[in-house]
């Protein structure tokens, strides 16, 4: 995509927009846990160096699954930054979607296994799967949606 920024405000952009980091060790470090009192006033936590760049949301409350990876580059006086959206880790995206489906399975054949569950307790909780079924599908597109006009609106693409 064609930038309205010269390299130079691009690149100054991403500086001060961005936590120096490792966008794939965000979620899965130990030390995850701290980074929920630190400060959050940057949006994108990543890494980047002259021509290349892999950024995904800085948050630790409301993690994203995704990952911007893309390069920049000047053709005839215009900056091109071509980027893709790809998940941070796919056994997340994949837990995300199918863990629901696998949870109202085996929980609706240990209902089926023990005769006196009252219908109350039955219904409420395949209301409550049903409802997570949605929503696993719902959210990873949001949040790359999400990613993805953060990103366009920062960088003026």
């Amino acid at each position: 995509m064609e930038s309205k920024l010269n390299i130079i405000e691009f690149r100054n952009r991403i500086k001060d927009n961005t936590v120096i980091g490792n966008p794939k060790l965000k979620l899965i470090s130990p030390f995850g846990l701290f980074r929920i009192f630190g400060s959050f006033s940057k949006p994108f936590y990543g890494n980047f160096d002259d021509s290349t760049f892999r950024l995904t949301t800085n948050s630790a409350v409301s993690p994203t699954f995704f990952m911007i990876k893309g390069n920049y580059r000047i053709t005839n006086r215009t900056l091109f930054v071509n980027y893709t959206i790809e998940p941070t880790h796919k056994i997340q995206i994949i837990w995300l979607k199918y863990y629901p489906l696998i949870a109202f399975i085996l929980c609706n054949s240990v209902f089926i296994l023990i005769e006196k569950v009252p219908m109350q307790v039955y219904l409420i909780f395949n209301l409550f799967i049903v409802f997570s079924i949605f929503h696993s599908k719902w959210l990873p597109k949001r949040k790359m949606k999400s990613l993805e006009q953060k990103f366009k609106k920062i960088f003026e693409l």
